[in-house]
């Protein structure tokens, strides 16, 4: 029988190589073994895919008028009930490090595409992943490749690629970009026909070989007559470039750091931390599922627990998957794609290249109640399949005292940790309540409904908005 410890370590592992998961399935895991359940989440191509047809028949209207909503409420389904759960976290730390915007792009089917590639290609080469970037329609509109010509170049891409992408600032000069933009000259869009007169079209990646600059180039030492595909494994062999991914992967997947912006005069928080990872990208060619297997084994992951502000996305499609509310299709999800953007992580619509701002700054004075209310709403509703669950697992410890119903309210919900002030906050709830009893209909109605109030508290807590 697995320990609390252990569960706690698993709810860890879950929280943050997935979106989280109800007590019951983290008992599951948990007798499997901790590095097995990592090779099972490294390995999302065993588990089932949600169908994309089934997709194109709940949520139809992808091309139209309310393309935003409704790529983003496709995405939320597929986190709320994926069977592949890294894979999707995955393409949400992809996301926001290759940050597209729909606000410029104005093509919600492209960048659900580019989310899709990154489900592809997100555990896979780094130096592969880069080049599918490089020809992904929304990123080339973004950047503004398919304006980038031979005699007529547009360092956008090459700019963003080196200083957001792969590298980080002061790693590359003047001249490192304009010689990469001139690599990358005729990668461009072709049009395609839209799928409905209203919708927008689609795009694929087009290689103009007529508008591609053949001269010699140098770039980062290097001299040749250099295409994109050049380019990316000149970047993926410099020592800035693992260091770089190391720290975005720990910032992401580990504890919340200074903002990238500042990492060029910052050190990291963990300096062996970083050099693990990238003595495993090294080891390994750059292959993301490797360096993943170093990040998720480690002591410092595993010791690293409430170190993270939860994301919105993480906060909302964490708290409905332990509720229980959206299992399957439902009406709702446009409406969960919409919380996130009011608690300032609009998906698809990153506000700038450099992504969303994270760590405490996801909690500020304008988020925070909203994220609470959300939180409680959703885990203090007694209706709900996965609060039933909860509910029926305190109930199953029988007659109990305050002090053992905050326990097994905290186990259940969880299993979660919580500092001493907010054990105090609960505990003086739990103690004007009194003792939970089960032995009368009137009894169980009035338990029932003392559970509720304190999962609500727990979820309104500081704790909760910790990953």
């Amino acid at each position: 029988m697995p320990n609390r410890q252990e569960i706690a370590l698993m709810a860890h592992l879950m929280r943050r190589a997935g979106f989280g998961e109800p007590r019951w399935e983290l008992d599951a895991r948990t007798a499997k073994g901790y590095e097995a359940v990592v090779e099972e989440l490294l390995h999302p191509e065993e588990q089932p895919a949600i169908s994309d047809e089934l997709m194109y028949r709940i949520l139809p209207g992808y091309e139209g008028a309310l393309g935003p909503p409704i790529n983003q409420a496709d995405w939320v389904f597929r986190m709320v009930n994926t069977k592949r759960p890294l894979e999707e976290k995955m393409a949400l730390f992809w996301h926001q490090l290759f940050a597209t915007s729909n606000a410029k792009v104005d093509n919600p089917p492209e960048l659900t595409r580019q989310i899709a590639m990154f489900r592809e290609f997100g555990l896979g080469n780094y130096r592969d992943l880069l080049i599918e970037l490089a020809k992904s329609p929304a990123m080339i509109f973004w950047l503004d490749n398919h304006g980038n010509h031979d005699g007529a170049i547009n360092e956008n891409w090459g700019r963003e690629l080196l200083e957001l992408f792969s590298l980080g600032e002061g790693n590359y000069t003047e001249n490192d970009i304009q010689n990469a933009a001139r690599a990358f000259t005729g990668w461009s869009i072709a049009p395609k026909i839209p799928r409905n007169p209203l919708g927008r079209f689609y795009w694929k990646f087009a290689y103009k070989p007529e508008d591609h600059d053949g001269g010699e180039k140098t770039f980062l030492g290097h001299t040749g007559n250099f295409n994109g595909e050049d380019i990316m494994g000149i970047i993926v062999d410099q020592p800035a470039s693992p260091r770089f991914l190391a720290r975005h992967l720990y910032r992401f997947f580990v504890a919340d750091e200074p903002a990238v912006s500042s990492w060029n005069t910052t050190p990291p928080t963990d300096p062996e931390a970083i050099e693990i990872l990238v003595d495993a990208y090294n080891e390994s060619n750059g292959d993301i599922r490797s360096i993943l297997r170093a990040l998720f084994n480690s002591d410092f992951f595993k010791n690293s627990q409430y170190a993270r502000v939860k994301s919105p996305a993480e906060l909302i499609v964490g708290t409905v998957r332990i509720a229980g509310s959206h299992d399957g299709f439902r009406p709702g999800y446009n409406n969960l794609a919409l919380e996130c953007g009011w608690q300032g992580q609009e998906l698809l619509n990153p506000p700038s290249v450099e992504g969303w701002h994270t760590g405490p700054a996801w909690i500020d004075a304008g988020a925070l109640m909203r994220r609470v209310n959300f939180a409680a709403g959703v885990l203090g509703d007694t209706s709900l399949p996965g609060v039933r669950v909860m509910i029926d697992r305190v109930r199953s410890f029988g007659a109990i005292t305050p002090q053992q119903t905050i326990a097994a309210c905290l186990d259940a919900i969880g299993p979660l940790m919580v500092s001493d002030a907010t054990l105090r906050e609960l505990l003086t709830h739990a103690l004007k309540a009194g003792d939970l009893a089960w032995d009368s209909d009137e009894a169980v109605v009035e338990s029932e409904n003392k559970v509720g109030k304190i999962l609500t508290l727990i979820a309104a807590s500081r704790d909760y908005q910790f990953a």
